[in-house]
């Protein structure tokens, strides 16, 4: 198992919006499509492509093509592994276990 090494500025800067939040509530252990998060969250499109991004680029989403679609579920993998190593850089006192794939 090789070691998650996050940015934990673009990871905090990914969570730090109420939809992305929202986005990552949605496509936890489920795969979503654009559409299908527009529809829950009734917010246009454009804004959840924008969101989508910021989160994929902070590994927080993973997106698999299905044919003409494209379907994001939320990479837990990595969001617990940034979690920890915010946790570790400002409570060192408390060390919590390596998330490692």
């Amino acid at each position: 198992m090789k070691l998650i090494v996050v940015n934990t500025v673009d990871f905090a800067k990914a969570l730090a919006d109420e939809t992305r939040q929202k986005i990552m509530q949605l496509c936890c252990c489920q795969q979503l499509s654009v559409n299908e998060i527009v529809e829950a969250l009734d917010v246009a499109q454009p804004t959840v492509s924008h969101h989508l991004k910021i989160l994929k680029n902070a590994d927080l989403v993973s997106a698999e093509r299905r044919g003409k679609q494209v379907l994001y579920t939320l990479n837990q993998k990595h969001l617990a592994a940034g979690c920890c190593q915010v946790a570790e850089n400002f409570a060192p006192e408390y060390p919590i276990e390596e998330v490692r794939e």
